[in-house]
């Protein structure tokens, strides 16, 4: 371990420093310090970022990836944690025989240039150091700091200041790096057994902590709640407590707003004066005093101290309010300890959700592992909680440690629901779509938890856009992230970024001229009977006419009016009470009007287009407008007319017939039915006929492909131009066999088979 001194990274001479890893919210504030410092800065890493490219303009020369060459010259080479010896920056600096040094050892060196203040404890660092910094500089004490975490209102997450002595840092206790400071105020928050990769118990946590006390060179703030922490500061003679009641600084008569907090501070039980806390959270007033205890042994005036902490809008990831409307709520926080949980779903509760929902990844095997009763009962406070698969950081997996480790622990705990999510890629797929109106959602977690509330976000955002824009409120319904294979007749089928049940014509029209204004996608879905969306999904708007106008038939002479998310059997159904002819073959399609539009669907000798008069559509300028039935050109299961129109509306003809005769046709099709076609879940036939004389059905079964099968997609053993979906199949699988049955006709008959069933969507999730 390198032996610290004032002189080794002062600002007095220039150095020549390479950061491998700099890309890293904790390299990046020491690349800040090295550079406002003087010294020749230069970093390295696998990616860059925006801190990187904010850096490069004060004078980084970054360069990724890590490399060789990249440290010839340096004095010195800082590696962060996850820095491999085997790293080839790393490995030759030590090659060429460069001093090396730990974040940690890095950023002591630096401390030791001014008179320290370490933050130290298992939870609220970060909180705790951004807010000590805050209300110094607004003191006009001129601090410099090192934080671990974006501040905005800070504006950069570490400042070298040379006008002023005092340096705040945050301390990592992570790793034992705590017994190389030697600061002149320490502040220690709290004590509970953490990082367990490392630490073997309460005593090895202890004794780190300990050195860290006895290292300060004047006074250990601490927090006289922590039963832990007032046991090892008390008998040093050093400490300055805080804390609710018989403390140096106590805080009382807590009022909780929503993301404010006021409180009365006082000092050896005298009252001070009432302070306004810009941040929720009872767990966030302790941190507070802290803060306030520092700035009254620099002589801080309480007027300063008092706006300081009014204007503290929070760290980045610290009860972050990502989205905000009258309908939801979401929260980030970094939260991954029970005790830290629990005070955030703590202060959440003050907010009066409808429903607390959350979104927790686990932080490392071991903590699971050993924390997972702890995390059960700190979630207890929580309606919702989904659990995505453990991060690992830097540890191998634990057999039989995973997610559902912890939702068996929550369901043992109480009422709360609780399921694993997977991936936490896809895990805003799954719990977007399931979010309701009034809820808050929190995304928990010391990973990369927080891309799952800033997607759900961003899709909130434009989805309630998109519905502002409806002529009544509840002309419309709408939602995340819908699985198609609930809207599917082959059940098979990705998400919908944006899934949107219009009841009106004048509502379809409002969003699709929305959606397209934004130049999104928008796609039009009926029943699904002839659709096979890949596993992907949908990116853009899956508009779905529902109801209201949509479902109406009405029958006026010979001739019945659908809406057209009307299914077809309603509309045979109708003719048949009416006594119209020439609708019977309806009754064996399983599809809606508006599906069958598109595709001049068929069946026994007859095509949709052969019985329409008139129809109503949203035209390409966004205008409702009809054409009659000469003006439309339709071909076999292609209507050009509707590839860039929506059809709202059908006017059908018929004639008039016995009932007897409409009854024995009706039959005759329901027979027909139930009888060529499986009863297993399809899109209906797969392929066109090739040929009027050979249709594909019957060119697979000479083939001698019925009852192929890959993975749980199956062709029919009743029609070969039936796939069937036997349970639990992907798209994958799907179009695996419609191309295998391609081959097969290709290569043996020279027939080319076309797809019937439309192939839409993704293969894999892009939103």
């Amino acid at each position: 371990m390198i032996t610290l001194t004032k002189s080794l990274l002062s600002s007095d001479k220039k150095l020549r420093i390479h950061l491998i890893g700099v890309a890293g919210s904790g390299m990046s504030g020491l690349a800040q310090l090295l550079l406002e410092m003087g010294h020749i800065v230069s970093g390295s890493d696998r990616v860059n970022s925006g801190e990187t490219e904010r850096l490069k303009k004060i004078g980084l020369k970054f360069s990724s990836p890590h490399s060789a060459e990249c440290v010839n010259g340096c004095d010195y080479v800082i590696f962060s944690s996850a820095i491999r010896e085997a790293n080839p920056a790393r490995k030759s600096a030590i090659d060429q025989g460069i001093k090396t040094l730990r974040r940690a050892e890095c950023l002591a060196a630096i401390l030791h240039n001014r008179d320290g203040v370490i933050v130290a404890g298992t939870h609220g660092k970060t909180t705790t150091s951004a807010l000590s910094a805050h209300v110094l500089r607004r003191a006009n004490l001129h601090p410099s700091y090192y934080v671990g975490a974006e501040i905005p209102i800070l504006g950069t997450n570490a400042k070298w200041n040379e006008n002023g002595n005092l340096m705040v840092a945050e301390g990592d206790e992570s790793d034992g790096t705590l017994v190389l400071y030697k600061p002149k105020h320490s502040i220690i928050l709290n004590l509970e057994l953490e990082h367990l990769d490392f630490y073997k118990d309460m005593d090895h946590l202890n004794s780190v902590f300990s050195t860290l006390i006895q290292n300060t060179q004047e006074k250990v703030i601490y927090c006289s709640e922590d039963k832990n922490a007032t046991a090892l500061v008390k008998p040093s003679g050093k400490g300055v407590s805080y804390g609710w009641k018989d403390a140096d600084y106590t805080a009382s008569n807590l009022l909780e707003g929503r993301g404010t907090t006021y409180f009365t501070v006082s000092k050896q039980g005298k009252p001070v004066g009432r302070l306004e806390l810009g941040i929720p959270g009872a767990h966030n007033v302790l941190n507070a005093l802290a803060a306030y205890a520092l700035a009254d042994l620099q002589g801080a005036d309480f007027t300063f101290i008092d706006s300081a902490m009014a204007s503290f809008a929070g760290a980045k990831r610290r009860f972050e309010t990502k989205y905000y409307s009258p309908n939801f709520r979401i929260v980030d926080d970094y939260g991954h300890h029970p005790t830290e949980v629990e005070a955030t779903l703590k202060t959440a509760r003050k907010f009066e959700p409808k429903r607390l929902v959350v979104a927790f990844q686990p932080h490392r095997y071991s903590r699971t592992q050993m924390l997972a009763k702890e995390f059960g009962e700190a979630f207890a406070l929580a309606d919702q909680v989904y659990i995505t698969d453990i991060y690992a950081a830097s540890e191998d997996p634990i057999p039989g440690i995973t997610a559902d480790t912890i939702v068996d622990a929550i369901k043992e705990e109480g009422d709360t629901k609780a399921e694993s999510v997977g991936a936490v890629s896809q895990a805003h797929y799954r719990i977007g779509n399931k979010l309701k109106k009034g809820d808050l959602l929190i995304t928990l977690g010391a990973g990369n938890i927080h891309e799952v509330g800033t997607k759900i976000a961003r899709d909130l955002n434009t989805l309630e856009d998109i519905q502002r824009f409806q002529p009544t409120p509840d002309s419309a319904t709408a939602c995340l992230y819908e699985p198609m294979r609930r809207h599917t007749t082959i059940m098979i089928g990705g998400p919908a970024q944006f899934w949107i049940e219009p009841h009106t014509f004048q509502s379809f029209a409002a969003i699709a001229n929305t959606i397209k204004e934004r130049s999104m996608p928008i796609r039009i879905v009926g029943r699904g009977s002839n659709l096979l969306v890949k596993d992907g999904g949908l990116r853009g708007a899956v508009i779905h006419p529902s109801g209201g106008e949509f479902s109406e038939v009405s029958v006026d002479g010979n001739r019945i009016t659908c809406g057209v998310g009307a299914r077809f059997k309603k509309v045979a159904s109708a003719a048949q009470s009416a006594g119209i002819g020439g609708f019977e073959w309806m009754e064996g399609i399983p599809g809606n009007v508006g599906g069958s539009l598109r595709m001049n669907a068929g069946a026994m000798g007859t095509e949709t287009f052969d019985q329409v008069v008139e129809m109503t559509f949203l035209n390409e300028i966004g205008k409702i407008v009809k054409k009659s039935r000469d003006e439309i050109v339709a071909y076999y299961r292609n209507v050009p007319e509707l590839d860039h129109n929506f059809a709202l509306q059908v006017v059908f003809e018929g004639t008039p017939a016995p009932a007897d005769d409409i009854q024995a046709k009706m039959l005759e099709s329901r027979n027909k039915r139930n009888t060529t076609q499986p009863k297993a879940a399809s899109a209906g036939c797969i392929f066109k006929n090739p040929m009027k004389e050979l249709g594909a059905g019957k060119l697979i079964d000479e083939l001698g492909l019925k009852g192929t099968t890959i993975g749980q997609s199956e062709i029919s053993e009743v029609h070969g131009n039936f796939f069937v979906n036997k349970g639990g199949t992907t798209a994958k699988e799907m179009l695996s066999l419609i191309k295998h049955t391609q081959e097969r006709a290709k290569k043996e008959r020279d027939i080319i088979l076309e797809t019937e069933v439309q192939i839409i969507g993704e293969d894999q999730p892009s939103f």
